[in-house]
C-alpha cells in the first residue's frame, strides 16, 4: 500500500534488484487501452478512401437482406462526420442516397422480370399477404407508399418487388424512389450528426448512442406503422 503524500506505484514486470513498481503512472490500463484502440479503429474508418465504398455495398445490400445493417451504417458515418470532422456529411448522404435507390430500383426491376411467385420464400403465406398488401396500396396511393416503405426495411422489399410485378411506370416510380432514398439518407446521417453535436464523450460515444438512438427510433415508428397496419385492415375487411 502506498504511503501517505507520495504517488501510487504502479507494477513494471521487473523483478531485477527489486524494482517491481515505478511511480510513473501507466497508460495502459485495461478500459483507457481499449476505448483508446476502438476511437482509432472508428477515425482510421472515418478517414479511409474506403469509408463512402463500403457505406454504399451496406446500403445496397440492405435493399435485399434486411439483416444488413445499412441504416446503422449511415447513422454512424453521420456521427464521425461530427465528432471526426469526415467524411463529409453531404458525402454521406449522396452515397447513401444513390445506394438506396439503386437498391430499390433492382428490387422494382427483379418484380418486373421474374415476378413475385419466382422463388420458394415469395410463395410462402407472409410473403405473399405482404405482396398482396402491398398490391393494394398502390393501387390506391402508389406515391405515398413507395415514400414511406422507404423507412420501413420489410414493407420496403414487398412494395419495391411489388411495384416491378405490377407493372408500375418506371419514370414514375424512379422519381419518388428516388426522392424517398434522399430523405431516408437525409433523416439517417442526421440522426448521427444531431446526436455526436449534443452528446459528449468522442466519436466511440457518438457512434454507439447515435445506432442505439436510431434503432429504436425505428422500432417505436415500425410498432405504430404495424398498429395502423392492423386497424386499416380490420378496417377494410381484410
Amino acid at each position: 500500500m502506498p504511503r501517505t503524500g507520495v504517488r501510487a506505484e504502479e507494477f513494471t514486470g521487473c523483478t531485477a534488484a527489486g524494482h517491481r513498481t515505478c511511480p510513473v503512472p501507466s497508460p495502459f490500463t485495461a478500459g483507457g487501452y481499449q476505448e483508446g484502440m476502438v476511437e482509432d479503429l472508428l477515425t482510421t474508418v472515418a478517414s479511409s478512401a474506403w469509408a463512402l465504398p463500403l457505406l454504399f455495398v451496406l446500403v445496397l445490400g440492405d435493399a435485399f437482406l434486411v439483416v444488413i445493417p445499412g441504416e446503422a451504417a449511415v447513422t454512424a458515418l453521420g456521427a464521425l462526420a461530427v465528432s471526426q470532422g469526415e467524411p463529409a456529411l453531404v458525402a454521406i448522404v449522396l452515397v447513401a442516397a444513390a445506394a438506396a435507390l439503386t437498391g430499390d430500383a433492382a428490387c422494382y426491376l427483379v418484380g418486373r422480370t421474374i415476378g413475385l411467385q419466382r422463388w420458394r420464400w415469395m410463395r410462402t403465406s407472409r410473403a405473399q399477404a405482404a405482396f398482396a398488401w402491398a398490391r393494394l396500396r398502390l393501387e390506391r396511393r402508389a406515391a405515398v407508399v413507395l415514400f414511406t416503405a422507404r423507412f420501413i426495411p420489410f414493407a420496403r422489399l414487398a412494395v419495391n418487388l411489388t411495384a416491378g410485378a405490377t407493372r408500375l411506370p418506371a419514370p414514375r416510380y424512379l422519381a419518388v424512389a428516388g426522392l424517398a432514398a434522399l430523405g431516408w439518407a437525409i433523416y439517417q446521417a442526421l440522426v448521427g450528426a444531431v446526436v455526436a453535436t449534443l452528446v459528449p464523450g468522442g466519436p466511440v460515444v457518438a457512434v454507439v448512442v447515435s445506432v442505439a438512438f436510431a434503432v429504436g427510433l425505428g422500432l417505436a415508428i415500425d410498432a405504430v406503422l404495424a398498429r395502423r397496419l392492423g386497424a386499416r385492415r380490420a378496417a377494410d375487411g381484410e
